[in-house]
């Protein structure tokens, strides 16, 4: 159960950086090439992203990868 916890930390890192950047759910999704459902399901941590959306969304919210890791 070790990584959910992990998924559900980085679901409110980028529900956090995503709020600061004024986007919606949907619009990163967008932006992402994804489901318009994609960064909802991310942020519940109900999906586990790939490294590669991981550091595209990391890119897209203008921080670090590792601040969706703390």
């Amino acid at each position: 159960m070790q990584d959910k916890a992990v998924y559900v930390k980085i679901g409110k890192n980028i529900r956090k950086y995503r709020l600061l950047k004024g986007l919606s759910q949907e619009r990163l999704s967008e932006i992402i090439s994804a489901n318009d459902k994609f960064v909802g399901h991310v942020e519940r941590a109900e999906r586990t992203p790939s490294l590669k959306k991981l550091i595209r969304i990391a890119q897209i919210l203008g921080t670090d990868i590792k601040n969706l890791f703390d």
